[in-house]
């Protein structure tokens, strides 16, 4: 088939007059193979995809020959995720290049059309796959001819349940010399758990190998061409299904994660150990003639299972609707058991008949709960969702689907989402997509099948734990620019938010972001920063990493949502403006879009071939919801919160000066533990140790009058040290029974809590965290502020050592201000001496030691010897510490404290004081 030789086909009704090649695109609903033609030769087939940063760059290349008599097409198929981007395609037949790039599609289509005898458009054609999308083209040749392959496209992962998956789809139709498949993580903040599975059956479930290091793993699945084989005499290739690989990313804080990279940056926010919202559902369930038989079994069954798990803080009723709406409950009600069993009776009575009238559904939805929150029945901070199933369009009532959006939008509040949920093929599903998304919703697509009631299951999952309401991350106006979407409706259990943008040109090292949110009863400020250049360093040693990813993940989120923003823009004109920016972006990034092409050319003695690869006009890519706005940076400030005066000293290290003691002017417990009492009258400070054991909970402050008792537990050193195993405070305790809340700081993380609501931060990040009347300020790998109704506050210090040190542990330090509000009923350890009493010092001497004075010291009654000598002071500096000068009380401060220091020693960590 060389020179002017002809070749006629018949493709979409239309003939061709080609030379050389020719390029076909087949809509069609079934699986291919990847490689299609017979008496070809299949020498090798490869994928190769790099995930860094949660964005993957993938690759599939093909290298066949026509070993046939005869001139002959060659097909190759490749199914993508249908939230990929194709950006490149090239092939070689017979040392002729074909290379691709991005244009807008009317220019590449006018381009294709000057070479349009000599070649036909090749495309993405939707199949009846829920997640993926078939990529095709053709090439006629002669025989002998050597053809390659390559096609690449580009993702983000998303995360759903706590897992990132990564599906490859494998089909190379024939058996392969060289099959491989290699999948490259890299994670700079570490892989905290890697696997790979497959649907090639049970004697290939075994050939995938994974190699993990803290931040990359490599996922090699090769099989020789025997195991390939069907069975051990078969000459088909059983490689033929889904290979997947699912993986998650270790979080230091929940304060997220900030990458830098290329002049872009991504934040990445995923908090876990939190408790719950409670829900307000309302499930509005089509039950027309068309759900009849297997959709409504299916349906039932996950209902089912999806009553049994809501808690008894959540709400719920049910509105099931064909021609007419009918509710089983008018109003919402408790979660119990008992109403969970009443409503399963009444999902399993419904007989489906009859047409299907969604507006009046919706609205009778819409209405329940606003009924439900005028009535105070829904707690101000829980989550208020409608769940729509249906499998079909209206026909009854209002069937104009614009209009129905518009009545749905025009009722539903702005702390209220609906989320649809569409059972096969016969719905208009950008229907369902454009109303869920205009109502800060998803939609989602069940296949009508034996697995409907699973997927029903695992949709609910996503979106049964609601974790944060109100979330803004924002970052400081002069350092970025171009930022997505940075406001979110809600945020859930196994989920991730990300928001991504670009950096301004500045002197900045370093990029902060702060995250605000509210919780189930508290409100968040969380505070991250990111080295600008320290991962470009990392990148570049890495062979797999894939070094643009922050660039382009920047652009395909903000693809995707200028494609869900235009499917909601009101206006020709305003669809006109967002058109044009999805076109401009998509072009500079090379990103196959509805309104994007790529034309592939290749020169031979001078003569130009094009073929063109093109995308459904369908924004279904999308992967982000365009509920709230595109916005801007905002003003940020740097500090989180002001803090109070007495938290860092400002005044040089105390020491002996004019005969005179310098003044603390608060209270100091560090170390082993040494205590460290500030008496204001008498200025001077106090200092004994309590020499305890690992596990005793000793009382600091218990206060019955404003009910706050502050209680440290000990921890031990690794070994002894001169025969003594010395002791430090592992965990503080401050709870106040008043409100009922509480603040467990540990060297590991700090937990809140309040009834049974649970949260729990690490040291990794700088935060603000209001719970109640409870104020707590983490300020990272260094100290925690807790402040408790505006009048009590310590300061937690935190101490890190080596961790192979052979006898060091982590341990804490704690701060309290001499100003702390008590009442008169207030003792402890430290609390005692609210109530400062008279301290008599005389006889003053030199001592053994020429370095230490003693004295005799009079207080409570009692004549005690003590020491002159010092402790440290850390909140200046947290190495080496500024010296404290004091009188020494020895005996565990013996006839300085009340009783023995055993009567401090509590069974847990928010009991109080019950007599000394």
């Amino acid at each position: 088939m060389s020179g002017g030789t002809k070749v006629y086909k018949w493709l979409l009704g239309n003939f061709y007059n080609v030379n050389s090649l020719i390029y076909g695109m087949c809509f069609v609903c079934v699986c291919m193979q990847a490689i299609q033609g017979n008496d070809i030769t299949v020498k090798s087939y490869k994928v190769e995809s790099r995930i860094t940063s949660r964005f993957a760059h993938t690759t599939v290349k093909s290298s066949v020959v026509n070993s046939g008599a005869n001139a002959q097409s060659i097909g190759f198929n490749v199914q993508i995720p249908k939230r990929a981007f194709i950006n490149n395609f090239t092939m070689n037949v017979n040392g002729i290049t074909f290379v691709g790039s991005v244009k807008e599609k009317t220019v590449a289509r006018n381009l294709y059309a000057q070479a349009r005898a000599r070649g036909k458009a090749a495309g993405i054609v939707r199949t009846n796959s829920q997640a993926m999308e078939t990529f095709r083209t053709e090439v006629h040749v002669p025989p002998g001819s050597k053809v390659e392959f390559e096609l690449h496209y580009q993702e983000m992962m998303q995360r759903k349940l706590g897992v990132y998956q990564h599906t490859l789809h494998l089909q190379p139709g024939r058996l392969v010399p060289l099959l491989q498949v290699d999948v490259y993580i890299f994670e700079p903040k570490g892989i905290k758990f890697v696997t790979a599975s497959n649907t090639l059956g049970e004697h290939l479930s075994e050939l995938t190998k994974i190699t993990h290091t803290k931040e990359k793993a490599h996922i090699v699945f090769k099989p020789t061409l025997q195991q390939q084989r069907k069975c051990e005499n078969c000459t088909e290739s059983s490689v033929d299904g889904e290979f997947t690989v699912n993986y998650d990313v270790e979080r230091e804080s929940n304060a997220g994660e900030l990458q830098v990279s290329d002049g872009h940056f991504v934040q990445f926010f995923a908090p876990s150990d939190l408790s719950p919202l409670s829900k307000n559902i309302v499930f509005v369930i089509d039950v027309s003639g068309s759900m009849w038989g297997l959709k409504m079994k299916q349906t039932v069954e996950a209902m089912k299972a999806i009553l049994d798990d809501l808690s008894m803080d959540d709400y719920f009723s049910i509105i099931d609707f064909n021609h007419n709406v009918r509710c089983w409950n008018e109003d919402l009600v408790q979660a119990s058991s008992i109403q969970a069993n009443e409503a399963k009776k009444y999902i399993q009575s419904i007989k489906p008949n009859g047409g299907t009238n969604i507006n009046e559904a919706l609205l009778r939805a819409v209405q329940m709960l606003v009924r439900a929150s005028n009535q105070g029945l829904t707690d101000p901070r829980s989550v208020s969702m409608i769940i729509l199933v249906s499998d079909g369009d209206p026909t009854v009532g209002e069937i104009k689907l614009n209009t129905i959006q518009k009545n749905v939008k025009r009722v539903m509040r702005e702390e209220f989402s609906l989320y649809s949920l569409g059972i096969g093929f016969d719905v208009d599903f950008d229907f369902l997509e454009r109303i869920a998304m205009d109502n800060r919703g998803i939609a989602q697509r069940i296949n009508a099948n034996h697995d409907a009631a699973e997927q029903l299951k695992t949709f609910y999952s996503q979106v049964s734990s609601p974790l944060l309401r109100t979330i803004s991350i924002h970052f400081p106006e002069n350092a970025v620019n171009n930022v997505t979407q940075n406001r979110f409706d809600k945020f859930f259990h196994g989920s991730e938010l990300i928001v991504a943008g670009k950096l301004q040109p500045s002197d900045f090292t370093t990029l902060q972001s702060i995250t605000t949110a509210s919780a189930a009863n508290m409100d968040l400020n969380i505070q991250t920063e990111a080295d600008i250049h320290g991962l470009d360093s990392v990148l570049s040693t890495h062979q797999h990493s894939f070094t643009g990813f922050a660039r382009q993940m920047w652009a395909y989120i903000t693809v995707n949502q200028l494609l869900a923003e235009r499917s909601l823009a009101s206006t020709a004109n305003k669809k006109r403006r967002i058109t044009q920016r999805i076109m401009a972006l998509a072009v500079e990034h090379q990103f196959v879009t509805p309104f994007t092409a790529m034309l592939v050319e290749g020169h031979d003695q001078g003569r130009a071939e094009r073929l063109i690869a093109d995308s459904p006009r369908d924004s279904r890519h999308g992967c982000c919801s365009a509920t709230v706005p595109l916005s801007g940076p905002q003003t940020v400030k740097q500090l989180l919160y002001s803090k109070p005066p007495w938290i860092q000293p400002t005044n040089a290290p105390t020491q002996e000066a004019s005969g005179k003691l310098e003044s603390t002017a608060i209270t100091i417990v560090e170390n082993d533990p040494h205590f460290i009492i500030h008496l204001p009258k008498s200025n001077m400070d106090i200092c004994f140790n309590i020499d305890s054991k690992p596990g005793h909970i000793l009382n600091l402050i218990s206060d019955p009058g404003t009910g706050v008792t502050i209680n440290g537990q000990l921890v031990g050193s690794k070994k002894m040290k001169n025969n003594k195993i010395d002791t430090y405070f592992g965990t503080i305790s401050i709870y106040s029974k008043t409100h009922g809340v509480q603040a467990v700081v540990g060297t590991n993380r700090i937990d809140l809590m309040e009834g049974r609501n649970n949260h729990s931060f690490s040291w990794g990040a700088t935060a603000e965290l209001v719970l109640n009347r409870m104020r707590v300020t983490i300020v990272k790998e260094a100290h925690v502020t807790v402040t408790v109704d505006g009048k009590i506050s310590v300061m937690v210090l935190l101490h890190r050592v080596w961790k192979k040190h052979p006898i060091q542990v982590d341990f804490l330090g704690i701060y309290m201000s001499n100003a702390n509000k008590y009442s008169t009923q207030v003792h402890g350890l430290i609390g005692q001496f609210a109530k400062e009493p008279e301290v008599k010092l005389y006889g003053v001497h030199e001592g053994a030691d020429p370095k230490k004075k003693e004295a005799t010291m009079e207080v409570k009654g009692n004549k005690l010897a003590v020491t002159r000598g010092w402790q440290k002071d850390y909140r200046r500096d947290k190495k080496r510490g500024s010296d404290v000068y004091c009188w020494f009380i020895h005996n565990s401060g013996k006839g300085f404290i009340d009783g023995s220091y055993t009567s401090y020693i509590l069974p847990q960590l928010d009991s109080f004081l019950t007599s000394i």
